[in-house]
């Protein structure tokens, strides 16, 4: 090799290497302040999202009050009989966390959960009640009975014998409140409050609770965080959630609001900044030690970069055409998906205008109560049956698909006699007769299926699937579990 070709080769090589090495140093130190602020912002999410978490877990406690006060409030509307009502009451006690129950008449007279009589026509929560429509949270800082403090759920109901128009309370307490915000391991809080749309502390918790209830948490962080809070409040107001950081005692504290979905209030809890900043540090060095270890990964192997790249494009080239492949594929029945099936039917109508063929389109019937009750890894596992055995009912040339959640198309391809068309139907409808789901635990799901018939009702992919929508709804209309064509007519034999 001669002198000039080794420079050559020097230059070649040398050159772009220094510039990828100078461009590499420099995306590296961008990415290293940009990982900080990622981490960062992820860290502030994180927090946000427990927050969050805690607020549903307060927000639960209180919707159960509602979803049971409700039906006992109706109840209790069409009974004229007092025993009757007080074990209504009982029930409203047992299946909620309310501690007293109340049910009064317009004036504020009635019973409690107790069994003894009750006037509460001069308590604030009453006054509360009347002046509003419908359900109401209301704060009582004082029952007027047990000396807690709660929140009242009220309901509207009649009763008495006159039809009177009353309520239904319900008394939840606020004692509960740390405890309920606090179900998880969020060990990070220093403090917690709930505060009213003016900033008032209704409920608090926490070992570092400097704020009592009744204090307004504005005016108590003011006098050092004047600007910060005034930005808190005005997200607050726009029921926005985040994070502001303050200065409590000398110590700086996040502040982390959730709106919560009742009467304007607000989750706000507190974390020492240490505690976040500690966080942030741990996820950056991961992020620093990760760019110390790349380069020098590249500065070892920088002669063969030219290399891996040529492997990475075929191995990449490679699992482009695999992924290709599985495109058209649903993962979780092995089914075409919602685009494949879309579009591979709209390919047969454009190349078939006149093939008399037939779509089904199917729901799994109380889909929802099968993931409520059974759990959605169950719910996955129907739906996964469902997919591997009716697809195999079917010949190779027709589609079947699912659409989404618990909805399947299947498109028969060429049925050109009547009673072909009604066979078929019959074949999906008697599937469900025997279909059972779950490897332990076997359910019997059934489903309802709208039919509908190319080219006759739907010359094209859209009105095909209105009408076989609208006979999917004919059938559920029906009563479930059972099929029905767009055109009732189909399903009569011809004599």
């Amino acid at each position: 090799m001669t002198e000039n070709q080794t420079k050559s080769i020097a230059v070649q090589w040398g050159v772009p290497s220094a510039i990828l090495m100078m461009v590499l140093v420099v995306m590296m130190f961008n990415f290293s302040t940009k990982s900080k602020v990622n981490a960062t912002d992820t860290v502030n999410r994180n927090m946000t999202t427990l927050a969050g978490q805690c607020a549903d877990n307060f927000t639960d406690d209180l919707t159960l009050l509602e979803k049971v006060g409700k039906p006992i409030a109706e109840l209790i509307g069409k009974s004229n009989d007092t025993q009757e009502i007080g074990e209504l009451i009982e029930v409203a006690m047992k299946y909620s966390d309310a501690y007293m129950v109340y049910a009064c008449d317009e004036k504020g007279n009635g019973i409690s959960s107790n069994g003894g009589e009750v006037s509460v026509g001069n308590k604030g929560y009453f006054e509360a009640a009347k002046a509003s429509d419908g359900v109401r949270y209301i704060y009582a800082a004082n029952d007027g009975t047990q000396s807690q403090s709660s929140i009242v759920l009220s309901v509207p109901t009649n009763y008495s014998a006159q039809n009177e128009e009353g309520y239904l309370f319900l008394f939840y307490p606020l004692s509960k409140f740390e405890d309920t915000v606090k179900r998880q391991d969020f060990a990070a809080w220093n403090f917690e409050v709930l505060l009213d749309k003016e900033g008032n502390i209704l409920a608090g918790g926490g070992a570092s609770n400097n704020f009592p209830v009744g204090v307004n948490l504005y005016d108590a962080l003011s006098d050092n965080n004047t600007d910060t809070i005034r930005k808190m409040k005005s997200r607050i107001d726009s029921r926005t959630d985040g994070m502001s950081t303050v200065e409590i005692g000398g110590t700086k504290h996040a502040l982390i609001y959730i709106p919560m979905s009742m009467n304007n209030w607000t989750l706000v809890v507190g974390v020492n900044q240490s505690y976040i900043d500690k966080q942030i540090a741990q996820q950056w060095n991961t992020s620093k030690n990760m760019l110390f270890q790349l380069l020098i990964v590249i500065f070892a192997f920088i002669c063969i970069i030219v290399v891996i790249n040529i492997i990475s494009k075929v191995k990449n080239n490679e699992k482009k055409r695999q992924l290709e492949e599985k495109a058209d594929t649903d993962l979780l029945t092995g089914l075409n998906n919602k685009l494949a099936t879309e579009r591979k039917i709209k390919e047969f109508i454009a190349q078939n205008p006149n093939a008399q063929s037939m779509m089904f389109i199917l729901d799994i019937d109380n889909f929802k109560k099968i993931n409520d009750t059974m759990g959605h890894a169950f719910g996955d596992e129907v739906l996964r049956s469902l997919g591997q055995q009716i697809g195999a009912i079917f010949r190779a040339t027709d589609i079947v698909g699912r659409a989404g959640g618990d909805e399947f198309i299947i498109f028969l391809k060429n049925l050109t006699e009547a009673d072909a068309i009604r066979k078929e139907a019959k074949k999906v409808e008697n599937f469900f007769k025997d279909f059972k789901a779950g490897e332990y635990v076997k359910y019997s799901a059934t489903a309802s299926i709208g039919v509908a018939i190319f080219p006759q009702e739907g010359a094209d992919w859209e009105t095909l699937y209105k009408a076989a929508d609208q006979a999917l709804y004919k059938a559920k209309k029906r009563g479930k579990n059972q099929l029905a064509f767009y055109r009732d007519e189909w399903a009569e034999e011809k004599q």
